[in-house]
Parts: structure tokens; C-alpha cells; sequence
């Protein structure tokens, strides 16, 4: 038998859900018995479950530590179906565990009834949460200097955003339930009682939750994730650049529906400008 086949015929076991109670399906049986040599302790079989079990066992840990956020909002019960049902139809491709919530928002989108009635809020979280894994650990280079746009023509410039800010535009204020989930995270206490009393606060929270549009920069400084809020002129500019408009284009369509008059405009965008230029966003 070819490596390629044996590697494949493993990786298909490994990846096969496992029973309710735990356990290797039967079914990788025949499977076992062609790739995986007994011992004196443990049938071919027993071997190859280790391994199965130890795959899920990893995976639906690490799906469940990226996104403190969905349980919080689906609840555990329902948490586990969409790790289990999204794990099995999109199993993990990458050599890193960073990676495993890659196709969580996409997946989601098509199997909504696993979000019940807060697929929207689901999606938001989602989408802030797999934001801050790729701002966490996506390239920094350079930032432009502003000697390098002395004598520059603002309608044939582009800036290009450095890889590690992420931009959102939310239906839902997300971000603070975020950040209160972290922060009772980090205080937790080892007691039941007060774990209880934690799941009920953040099921509390999340029914309370109401629609507010949200314009969010993730980004990263000193190896610390941010979320800054950003007014939606803001947003619009900078989405406008990261999508390659010139900076002229950029500008005009940030004030497309802007209250602000058009004698402050030119003040404000530069103030923005100053402040995302100190941040170092632009290369």
C-alpha cells in the first residue's frame, strides 16, 4: 500500500466524529486492522481510537477557546452542535490549530438553523472573534512615513492598510460583550457558585442585547489586540483604501452622507488621518 493511501486512510479515521458515548465508531474497523498493527496491549483498533479520540478532544477545545463569544451567545448545548456539526463537515486542513475557525462564519451562514433565533448576533461575534485571531498574528511591515508622501497627487495615491487591521462594520455592539467575557475570564473564581452565577449574567446580557450599528478597527500594538470604535466617515475611508480606492476616492466617499459641513470636513479628515498615521496602519 502506497504511503498516500495509508496517510489518507489515517487522517480519515482520525477525523471520523465520535460516538456519544466517546468512542471510535466501528465502522474504522477494517480501517484499523489494514493500517495499524496490534501490540501485546492494545488491538489495532484501540490504537487508532486514541488517536481519534485525542483529535476531537483537541480541536473541539480549541474551536471552544477561539470563541468564548458564540458560546456565550448560543449557550453551551448548542455551542457543542455547531463545533461538533461545523468540525465534521469542514475537518482541520491546516498544520496549525490557528487556523481551525477559518470557515466558521461562511459555514454558519449556510447551516443558520444551528443559530436558532440569533443567527445575526452568531455572525457578528463570529466575525469579531476570527478578526481578532488574524490581528493577533497577521504580518507588520514598514508604516509609511510622512516624508514619503511629500509632493504626492491625493487623486493617483494609494495607501495600503497594514495586513494586521481588520475592519467591521457590526449590527450588534459585540465588542463590549466581548470584552466582558474576557474580563469575567480573567477574575474567575474556581467555585460552581459563582460559575453559575457568570452564565446567567452573560445569558442576561446577550437577551438584552440590542441592534446598534457598530464600526470597528481591529488592530494590533505592542503584541496587544485592540478594538477601536470608529465613527462611519471613519470606516468608510479606510474601507474605501483597503479596497484600492485612491486616497481622493477614499476621502469623497467617507463624507458621501456626512452631517459634518463641508468647510470642517478637510480638519476632521486630517485629524483622522493623524491619528490612524500614529497608529502606524498605513504602509
Amino acid at each position: 500500500m502506497k504511503l498516500a493511501t495509508i496517510q489518507r486512510q489515517m487522517a480519515r479515521a482520525v477525523m471520523t466524529p465520535l460516538t456519544r458515548s466517546e468512542r471510535m465508531e466501528r465502522r474504522s474497523l477494517a480501517p484499523a486492522n489494514r493500517i495499524i498493527k496490534p501490540n501485546d496491549r492494545l488491538t489495532s483498533f484501540e490504537r487508532l481510537e486514541i488517536y481519534n479520540r485525542q483529535y476531537w478532544f483537541r480541536v473541539l477545545d480549541g474551536l471552544s477557546d477561539d470563541f468564548p463569544g458564540l458560546r456565550a451567545i448560543l449557550g453551551d448545548r448548542r455551542f457543542d452542535a455547531v463545533a461538533k456539526a461545523y468540525l465534521t463537515n469542514c475537518p482541520s486542513r491546516s498544520f496549525t490549530m490557528r487556523d481551525l475557525g477559518s470557515r466558521l462564519e461562511a459555514w454558519l451562514r449556510k447551516h443558520p438553523q444551528y443559530a436558532g433565533g440569533r443567527l445575526q448576533l452568531a455572525l457578528d461575534m463570529v466575525r469579531l472573534e476570527w478578526a481578532e485571531i488574524e490581528a493577533f498574528d497577521s504580518a507588520r511591515l514598514p508604516p509609511l512615513t510622512a516624508e514619503s508622501l511629500t509632493g504626492r497627487d491625493p487623486g493617483k495615491l494609494h495607501l495600503r492598510l497594514q495586513p494586521y487591521v481588520r475592519l467591521l462594520d457590526l449590527r450588534y455592539p459585540v465588542d463590549d460583550l466581548l470584552l466582558a467575557i474576557k474580563h469575567d475570564a480573567e477574575t474567575n473564581v474556581a467555585s460552581n457558585a459563582i460559575n453559575e452565577r457568570q452564565r446567567r449574567k452573560k445569558s442576561s446580557v446577550v437577551a438584552r442585547l440590542k441592534l446598534k450599528a457598530v464600526y470597528l478597527a481591529i488592530h494590533r500594538l505592542d503584541n496587544t489586540v485592540y478594538f477601536r470604535r470608529l465613527e462611519k466617515g471613519e470606516f468608510a475611508i479606510l474601507d474605501a483604501l483597503r479596497r484600492g480606492r485612491t486616497l481622493e476616492r477614499a476621502i469623497v466617499a467617507g463624507f458621501r452622507s456626512s452631517a459634518i459641513p463641508a468647510a470642517d470636513r478637510a480638519e476632521q479628515a486630517a485629524a483622522w488621518f493623524r491619528n490612524w498615521s500614529s497608529l502606524g496602519w498605513f504602509v
